[in-house]
């Protein structure tokens, strides 16, 4: 396994909630310069695949700064709720939807993928952008998915994967062992959090094998769709 700082004596999930408070004030920042914006695309093209459903209900899971939630308004839902176990990830989500007056719509709360208080069969969808590798327990969390899922309801699940054909796979690890941890030390003031990134998509189970686990927990059915030559992955599970 995987986690953020190597030296510390927390779990996992305790480990990813105190790098997520730490690089917070920074993080919408990185995250569209790091990725030269295209994270704003990938998220479009998911919800574009969830249009056809019209889900009402809508969880988005390991919401962040909550970009995910916004960009799922485009579906007209009931309702819209964003969860992650971090408190200062959810401040500036929180501060988004005031500003936009969405408060009536999206709500954001701090709670465990892995131990969700929902009910069972509540949610019409399920969202979830570069938050899986993060999991403690990944077979878990996914099963959580498909409880709170109701019958037909989906997991759309935009993560990061591993390129596979030359020259992309060398230009991909070269960029994201040597640049990014560079530039993700020298604005977001975490010595780990930009080196744990691509170590947490090298271990992540992604392609063939991560779509086995969505089957083994119950998804009847999971498609993928790769994304800018393999960088990343958008997995689409029905309940």
């Amino acid at each position: 396994m995987v986690n953020p700082y190597n030296d510390s004596k927390l779990g996992k999930k305790q480990q990813v909630a105190e790098m997520f408070n730490s690089i917070a004030p920074k993080y919408d920042f990185l995250n569209h310069w790091l990725s030269f914006g295209i994270d704003k695309l990938w998220r479009k093209k998911a919800i574009k695949l969830l249009k056809p459903l019209n889900p009402s209900v809508i969880l988005d899971v390991a919401t962040g700064t909550g970009d995910f939630a916004l960009e799922a308004m485009k579906l007209s839902p009931e309702k819209i709720i964003g969860m992650d176990i971090s408190e200062g990830m959810m401040k500036i989500a929180s501060g988004k939807i005031a500003d936009l007056h969405l408060d009536k719509t999206i709500s954001f709360e701090v709670g465990d993928s892995e131990e969700m208080r929902f009910d069972s069969e509540s949610m019409d969808a399920i969202t979830v952008g570069f938050g899986v590798r993060n999991f403690e327990h990944l077979e878990k969390g996914l099963s959580e998915f498909h409880r709170v899922l109701r019958k037909g309801g989906v997991a759309c699940i935009l993560e990061f994967s591993k390129p596979k054909k030359f020259p992309i796979k060398q230009l991909y690890r070269f960029y994201s062992y040597y640049v990014l941890p560079i530039w993700g030390r020298l604005i977001s003031k975490d010595q780990r959090a930009y080196t744990y990134l691509p170590e947490s998509v090298s271990a992540f189970p992604d392609g063939d094998e991560f779509i086995s686990i969505l089957k083994n927990v119950g998804f009847d059915s999971v498609k993928e769709y790769r994304l800018t030559f393999g960088i990343a992955t958008i997995y689409f599970a029905v309940k």
